[in-house]
């Protein structure tokens, strides 16, 4: 068996010596650009990806939400709870909040947002809000009668139709309206504008819990505790070490609170990914099965000589076999420098989208996945036409 391989070896050898080198060097690039696309749209998809649930964590949900127990509107001393819950090992932070929609108007404008009450001082210790104000100032512990607005919520003064409904334009210094669930309606001045990319954040209104608890009449007003982690990834570990401290309220991972919008994001993805890796598949077996096709049409006097001396047809078929291992490792390779580049380049100039910069994320399992996809259907494209054409009759090939 061994002979058979070096005599087949040898014949490739010679097939690629005496071929078109344009044509291979193009073939070669074809494979480079497809094993590059199977890697790099996966890689920006993993990406954003990773963005999306680093933006849950630092703007929507933290590491874990506490919410009233089973029955309740409202966490029961949420202030002494959050004081339990720091002393946990493990907790970086915790804050308090009360979120629920309300209506705001500004100059005849209106709508009905997520309006958020937090604790001013503890809320920069565990989320990430604060960093994206854009104009103005964020809430002090201090503060009453003062609203900070989503810039999608807040609108523009420019904009002539309006995807969602907002308020027009509203500025920093600027009085709205604001009516609650309870009826009543309280004014409120603007102190600052956010923006943190995220569609969710961007379109909410956020006030101080003081400023809540006189329009509920409730002292500690709180139906959520957010809960910073000192570590991401082990929420269900650190979910259970809560209620062996005797947390009794329902405890909820951020993962938990996003399942069903990262679930439709990463399976719409999946579906992105599914379709441009099967077309570059396909891509690769056409453009390498083309190359050797035309290589074996070219040289079925030389295939029936062969025949005719005595080379068994499964030597001629190995010796295609090779030469479309030999286009897709040198296609492989020069898709790995290419590909390596890019990747350089994007760590320093991320991709701007609008959830923020993104980085493509490469994994070991998809490059190794991509190049084992290379080689199948490289195996598929030399072996297919080679094994059509030495089932020919030796004195019909060599008549051609």
């Amino acid at each position: 068996m061994l002979e058979e391989e070096q005599v087949a070896l040898f014949l490739a050898s010679r097939l690629i010596a005496r071929g078109n080198k344009g044509t291979l060097a193009l073939t070669i690039m074809i494979i480079a650009m497809v094993f590059v696309n199977l890697i790099f749209l996966p890689s920006i998809i993993a990406g954003v990806v990773v963005l999306f649930n680093q933006q849950t964590i630092d703007y929507s949900y933290a590491n874990l939400v506490i919410e009233p127990k089973e029955g309740a509107l409202l966490i029961a001393k949420p202030g002494t709870l959050v004081e339990k819950i720091n002393r946990i090992p493990g907790v970086a932070a915790s804050t308090p909040r009360y979120a629920a929609g309300a209506t705001i108007v500004y100059k005849g404008k209106s709508t009905t947002p997520l309006v958020i009450a937090v604790d001013p001082d503890r809320e920069p210790e565990v989320m990430k809000v604060h960093t994206g104000i854009i104009s103005g100032d964020y809430l002090s512990g201090s503060d009453t009668g003062q609203i900070l607005i989503g810039t999608t919520l807040a609108g523009d003064r420019e904009q002539k139709v309006e995807r969602t409904p907002t308020l027009g334009g509203v500025d920093v210094g600027k009085t709205v309206e604001v009516t609650f669930r309870n009826g009543v309606t309280k004014e409120f001045r603007v102190k600052g504008i956010l923006k943190t990319g995220t569609s969710l954040i961007d379109n909410n209104a956020y006030i101080s819990r003081r400023d809540l608890a006189g329009v509920l009449g409730v002292e500690d007003p709180a139906n959520q505790i957010l809960v910073r982690t000192q570590e991401t990834g082990n929420e269900n570990a650190m979910r259970l070490l809560l209620m062996q401290y005797g947390v009794q309220e329902q405890i909820w991972t951020w993962q938990d609170k996003s399942a069903d919008f990262l679930k439709s994001i990463v399976g719409s993805f999946d579906i992105i990914n599914l379709i441009s890796t099967v077309v570059s598949l396909v891509i690769a077996v056409v453009v390498i099965f083309i190359v050797i096709f035309i290589s074996i049409v070219y040289r079925r006097k030389q295939i029936g000589i062969l025949q005719a001396i005595g080379i068994d047809r499964r030597i001629i078929i190995k010796s295609y076999i090779f030469q479309a291992i030999f286009i897709c490792a040198c296609g492989t390779v020069a898709g790995c420098t290419l590909l390596l580049a890019v990747l350089q380049y994007l760590a320093v100039n991320p991709l701007v989208f609008p959830g923020g910069p993104v980085a493509p994320l490469l994994e070991a399992g998809l490059v190794i996945r991509s190049i084992a996809s290379l080689f199948i259907v490289a195996l598929i494209a030399g072996f297919v036409p080679s094994w059509l054409t030495t089932r020919e009759e030796i004195l019909a090939a060599i008549r051609g």
